[in-house]
């Protein structure tokens, strides 16, 4: 263990200030290292308070650093900045971490929606990405999407109070207006899941209204700024409950109870064409139903969806 870790260690046991000396005999280092080790600490985002008789640990809600999450810790880890919250859970994926790894960034730099959008990661939204690898058959797979949009669309809803409802394929809404998207990416082996990286942008004290009109934040909605640390042990703690014993039946039924797509008129854009009609139903594997303008049906998979 490093003296940083060592150092942090110590401040989360503590429950009054720990002296600069108390450190410097409990790590065998001089006092002006100890100094130097919290400064390093401090920068890197860690709440400690200096007072004249030493150092403390804040209780700052809104810190998203692994040590933070307490049991949970070990499956976090935290970038101050990064490209992309996906580009490091693929990187941890590919290297074996276990299931439900999830990585936390406070800026990303490229952050990505669908159809290779870049994705606004303004500071105190809360972006990350979460590793799962579900025992589940290829032809399910698109259903874990629409789980992940159905979860933190109903811990939105139960925790804020605000009318939070998935949007197909993976967007949530609240009264028409985006405030999370969820991106996924799937590698495969043989005709199993190897893994599924689901990335989630959720805006929750930026102001994406600024620039996106059609956008609207957590913190906009309650009148106040939101620890975004409770919102992620949530979510995390819903999905993983799903995924357990994960019910396809279950969670087409929860998606169409609360869904914002339903019942209206959807524009389908791919990269190879566009189509029109009326949303009708989602199949068993998550496909969209349209009716056209000529009555016939036909079944989209995948595609940007646009209400109109």
């Amino acid at each position: 263990m490093t003296p940083k870790h060592t150092l942090l260690s110590i401040l989360q046991s503590a429950d009054t200030v720990i002296s600069g000396e108390t450190f410097s005999k409990r790590l065998g280092i001089s006092r002006v290292a100890v100094w130097k080790h919290i400064q390093g600490l401090i920068q890197q985002g860690v709440p400690i308070m200096a007072h004249s008789k030493g150092y403390q640990l804040a209780d700052d809600p809104d810190c998203l650093m692994p040590w933070a999450f307490g049991e949970l810790s070990k499956f976090i880890h935290y970038f101050p900045e990064s490209s992309s919250t996906m580009d490091e859970a693929a990187r941890l994926a590919r290297e074996g971490c276990p299931d439900f790894t999830t990585a936390v960034a406070q800026r990303q730099i490229q952050g990505r929606g669908r159809m290779q959008r870049v994705w606004g990661s303004d500071a105190g939204g809360l972006y990350f990405t979460v590793v799962i690898r579900p025992e589940i058959p290829i032809v399910l797979a698109g259903l874990v999407n629409l789980a992940a949009a159905v979860d933190m669309a109903a811990f939105l809803r139960e925790t804020y109070g605000v009318n939070a409802c998935p949007k197909w394929p993976n967007d949530v809404l609240v009264d028409q207006k985006k405030i999370c998207g969820i991106l996924s990416q799937m590698e495969v082996e043989g005709d199993t899941v190897r893994h599924i990286n689901i990335g989630v942008g959720l805006n929750v004290n930026n102001n994406p209204e600024v620039h996106t009109p059609t956008a609207i934040s957590l913190k906009t909605l309650v009148g106040a700024k939101v620890p975004r640390r409770e919102i992620l042990a949530g979510f995390l703690a819903r999905l993983k409950n799903r995924m357990r014993d994960f019910d396809p039946v279950a969670v087409i039924s929860q998606w169409k109870e609360k869904n914002a797509t339903l019942g209206r008129n959807v524009r389908i854009v791919t990269l190879k064409e566009t189509v029109e009609g009326l949303a009708v139903d989602i199949d068993d594997q998550g496909g969209l139903v349209l009716r056209l303008a000529d009555g016939s049906l036909i079944t989209v998979i995948y595609g940007d969806c646009f209400h109109f």
